[in-house]
C-alpha cells in the first residue's frame, strides 16, 4: 500500500460508520463501471470449488482469529 493510500485509509476510517459504508460502496461501484476485477477467472473458479466443498459440508470453517494466530506463530518461527 502506497503512503496516500495509507493516508486515505487512516482519513476514512476516522469516518463516521454510515459514511464509511457509503464510501465503501461508491468505491465498489466505480471499480466495478471500470470493469476492474480482484480476482483473474483462475482464482475465481477456485473460489467456486471451495465454495461449493463448504455447502456440501465437506470442509470445516476455521475463524479469523485462529487463521491469524497461526500465521503469527508460523512468521515467528521462521522470523
Amino acid at each position: 500500500m502506497t503512503e496516500a493510500v495509507d493516508l486515505l485509509l487512516q482519513s476514512a476510517l476516522k469516518l463516521p460508520d454510515d459514511d464509511q459504508l457509503a464510501l465503501l460502496a461508491a468505491l465498489r461501484s466505480a471499480v466495478e463501471e471500470r470493469g476492474l476485477r480482484p480476482f483473474d477467472d483462475s482464482w475465481r473458479e477456485e473460489i467456486a470449488r471451495r465454495s461449493a466443498e463448504y455447502d456440501a459440508g465437506q470442509v470445516q470453517p476455521i475463524p479469523w482469529s485462529q487463521v491469524e494466530e497461526r500465521a503469527r506463530l508460523g512468521l515467528a518461527d521462521h522470523g
